[in-house]
C-alpha cells in the first residue's frame, strides 16, 4: 500500500486530500502542531497522526524517520501576518518565512533524499495567490510564498531527471469552508475539487509532468 504524508494537516484542503487519497488506497500520515484537532479525520481515514512543527528541523527529521517511506509528500502549512509594512513585527515576519518557505525546504530535503535513492516519488507544495502577486499589507506572506515557488521550480529542474516529481499548486482564490461558506455560485474553491487536481498531478506520466498548476474559481480575476 503506498503512503501519503500530509504536513500541515487540518480541516480544510488537507482534510480533503486525506479523504481522497485514502479512498484511492493510500495509507495516510498526518502531521500537525496540534494533533488533537485531527481525531475525527484520523478516525475517518485510518490515518496516523504525528505532532510536528513544520519549521523545526528536529521535528521534521523525526517525522521522516517515522514516515519517510511515503510515495507522496504534500507540504501545506502557511503562516500569515498582515498590516502596514512600517508596523510589521519582525518576529512575525520571520515566522512567516520559516513556515511558508524554510519548513518546505526541510520537508522537501528529507523527502528528496529518500525518493532520489529509490528513483520515484511526488513532492507537492501548496502555494497561493501571494506567490505570484504581492498584495499591499501582505509582504511577509508574499515573501514566503514567492520563496516556496522558487524552491519548487529549482527542485523540479534538479529532481525531475532523477525520477522525483515536484509540483507547485497555486491556490488563486479563497477556499470554501465551514467558516467561509458561499452561496452556491462557485465563487470560492471547493477543497474536494482542489484535491482532485493534486491527484491528477500524482498520476501524471513522466513524459508530461507539470511543475506548476494554478486553480481558481471561474469568477476570479488574474
Amino acid at each position: 500500500m503506498p503512503k501519503a504524508l500530509i504536513i500541515g494537516a487540518g480541516d480544510g484542503l488537507s482534510a480533503s486530500l486525506a479523504r481522497l487519497l485514502a479512498r484511492e488506497g493510500y495509507a495516510i500520515a498526518l502531521a500537525a502542531r496540534d494533533v488533537a484537532k485531527l481525531e475525527a479525520l484520523v478516525a475517518e481515514t485510518g490515518a496516523v497522526a504525528r505532532a510536528c512543527d513544520a519549521a523545526a528541523e528536529a521535528d521534521i527529521e523525526a517525522l521522516f524517520a517515522a514516515e519517510g517511506d511515503a510515495e507522496v509528500v504534500i507540504y501545506n502549512p502557511s503562516f500569515r501576518t498582515r498590516g502596514p509594512f512600517i508596523d510589521l513585527v519582525p518576529a512575525d515576519v520571520q515566522r512567516s518565512l520559516q513556515v511558508c518557505a524554510f519548513g518546505a525546504f526541510l520537508a522537501a530535503q528529507q523527502a528528496a533524499r529518500r525518493m532520489v535513492a529509490r528513483g520515484s516519488g511526488n513532492i507537492l507544495l501548496t502555494g497561493a495567490s501571494a506567490g505570484v502577486k504581492g498584495y499591499a499589507q501582505s509582504a511577509p506572506f508574499a515573501m514566503g510564498k514567492f520563496a516556496l515557488r522558487g524552491l519548487a521550480q529549482s527542485l523540479a529542474r534538479e529532481l525531475h531527471p532523477q525520477g522525483v516529481h515536484i509540483a507547485h499548486v497555486v491556490i488563486d482564490g479563497g477556499i470554501r469552508s465551514a467558516r467561509r461558506p458561499e452561496g452556491g455560485q462557485d465563487t470560492l474553491l471547493d477543497p474536494d475539487a482542489i484535491a482532485e487536481t493534486y491527484l491528477h498531478l500524482i498520476r501524471q506520466h513522466r513524459s508530461s509532468w507539470s511543475w506548476e498548476i494554478e486553480v481558481r474559481p471561474w469568477v476570479e480575476t488574474f
